[in-house]
């Protein structure tokens, strides 16, 4: 059990809002800027799909619920780029707030183009430096999960949490979200 947790097994209130049965509510917890200038791709496997990798550098996490850096050299993305245009990408990185805590962040989603001509230039500018694509074009998003010791961040691993992400030239800013 919890060690944050009450001998009866119920948990602190983190949120003061509470999604309904038919009325779901998201709260912003933080945001991440993870800043990402090695890459490395794999084409045209012979699955017809492509892995990339882009290693982190660092990050700045902040939020009203959530403040401090993600570490660098602790981990990295590794993006399957499909036959069907999506990237699916798969992340991990050590998380340490201002306090001193660590997390490790499993960071899970999805990256596509609104049009045909999208992922391609969104590959030409993560892996050759294209020009930028912007927000509208594209759909970036993330649904991670935490660990974490008991105590003060233990909410982060009994909450479905969501990211709407941007791409920038040198690596992502993702807007978590927690569903109350």
């Amino acid at each position: 059990m919890n060690a944050s947790a009450p001998a009866d097994g119920s948990f602190p209130e983190v949120f003061s809002t509470h999604s309904g049965a038919q009325q779901p509510h998201l709260e912003y917890i933080f945001q991440i800027r993870l800043t990402f200038t090695r890459v490395q791709n794999i084409p045209d496997m012979p699955t017809g799909a492509g892995r990339g990798a882009v290693y982190l550098d660092d990050g700045v996490i902040e939020g009203p619920m959530l403040n401090g850096r993600a570490l660098g050299n602790t981990g990295g993305d590794y993006a399957l780029f499909r036959p069907d245009g999506v990237l699916s990408f798969d992340a991990r990185y050590m998380l340490e707030t201002d306090d001193g805590a660590l997390i490790l962040m499993h960071n899970r989603g999805y990256l596509w183009g609104r049009r045909p001509d999208v992922m391609p230039r969104i590959r030409e500018w993560i892996f050759n430096n294209g020009p930028d694509v912007p927000f509208e074009d594209y759909y970036l998003r993330a649904c991670p999960t935490f660990e974490c010791s008991a105590g003060r961040y233990d909410w982060l691993m009994r909450h479905v949490i969501v990211g709407v992400g941007e791409r920038k030239a040198d690596g992502n800013l993702v807007r978590y979200y927690a569903l109350t």
